[in-house]
């Protein structure tokens, strides 16, 4: 026999037997019990068999309707809509799981799985004692998926670091599933071939996907391990900042582009610079300093006075997530913050 038979068949045998106890004792399990199989009914069958279930529980209730004792109470209308209403719901529910060809919990397994594997490719890797690196990705409304994301990854030689923060249209779990996908494709660019190409592939690639809300904005930093030196790139995303102890922060301006997915063929110049012991730098996305009806450069400003007062000693652990904490923003804009730090022979400041 067929599992969905096999699952249909058992499942009307409970409707039967929730009817029939609750003609016996309908004080324990009144019209509503039912819900109980429409929920069983949700997780395990397919559409198709789900509406056979839906016409054997609408049978078992006239059966129970029609058979209750003459001294039983009546059933009160509530119990009847609850079922009805809770048989809406499983349709909206069941419909989206046979459209993913999933049944049950499986396909948020699978989300919870994607997930993991969008902040496995902003995983830092194993730096030297002197360098330190932080993110902090916060999506918006608190939810799991954001459209905010990072991909890092080291040279061949070990002496390079790589690390591109994406900004992707939208916010939350609408841009989640765009970010899923680039996460993948840039994560596999990143550190794959020269760093001044890695930009314009990434465009190339976007503008290939054709998709309705194309485009994102992004930052791209290469940082030599060795002499401290680093090159930033833009398309479209806000300037990094640049800090030291006993010295106000700083943009770091020019080495602009067009957002990724917008123009063919475009440019993206770099901007050069070191950072030696003591010396800090920082990428953010427009949530940490947007605010409606508030011109950026406000907002661009408090960040970097919260930058100083933060690493007025010099950057330590967990700066990054104290950072993201105090900037006066919104929530419902996805934010991200990466900082990275130099201090000599690994030694953190003391505070």
């Amino acid at each position: 026999m067929p599992r969905q038979a096999l699952l249909l068949l058992w499942l009307t045998a409970l409707a039967l037997v929730v009817a029939a106890l609750g003609l016996l004792t309908p004080r324990w399990l009144p019209v509503s019990s039912m819900v109980v199989v429409l929920l069983l009914g949700g997780f395990l069958l397919r559409m198709r068999t789900m509406v056979l279930l839906y016409l054997v529980v609408a049978a078992a209730l006239a059966f129970s309707a029609v058979w209750r004792p003459p001294d039983a109470p009546p059933s009160p209308p509530g119990g009847y809509l609850v079922v009805a209403l809770t048989a809406l719901m499983l349709m909206a529910f069941v419909r989206t799981r046979e459209r993913l060809g999933l049944q049950g919990t499986l396909g948020d397994a699978m989300l919870v799985d994607l997930r993991d594997r969008l902040r496995a490719q902003g995983r830092v890797p194993q730096l030297p004692a002197s360098w330190h690196v932080e993110t902090v990705l916060r999506p918006a409304f608190g939810d799991s998926f954001s459209g905010d994301f990072l991909v890092a990854a080291r040279s061949a030689s070990g002496h390079g670091l790589e690390l591109a923060l994406v900004d992707v249209s939208g916010k939350g779990q609408s841009a989640g599933t765009r970010a899923l996908a680039l996460s993948g494709a840039f994560g596999g660019l990143l550190g794959a071939m020269p760093v001044e190409e890695f930009l314009p592939a990434a465009n190339a690639y976007l503008l290939r996907q054709d998709w309705p809300e194309g485009f994102a904005t992004a930052v791209h930093v290469a940082l030599d391990l060795s002499s401290g030196e680093y090159r930033l790139s833009y398309a479209g995303h806000p300037p990094a900042a640049r800090g030291e102890r006993g010295r106000p922060w700083a943009l770091v301006q020019g080495g602009a582009g067009p957002a990724l997915g917008l123009v063919a063929d475009a440019e993206y110049p770099a901007v050069r610079g070191r950072l030696d012991d003591g010396a800090a730098l920082f990428v953010y996305t427009d949530g940490m300093v947007e605010t409606p009806g508030v011109d950026l450069s406000v907002g661009t400003q408090a960040l970097l006075e919260l930058a100083a007062r933060v690493c007025d000693d010099g950057c330590q652990d967990g700066d990054a997530e104290r950072l993201v904490d105090a900037a006066e923003v919104a929530e419902d804009d996805d934010r991200a913050l990466v900082l990275v730090w130099r201090t000599a022979c690994g030694a953190h400041p003391a505070r």
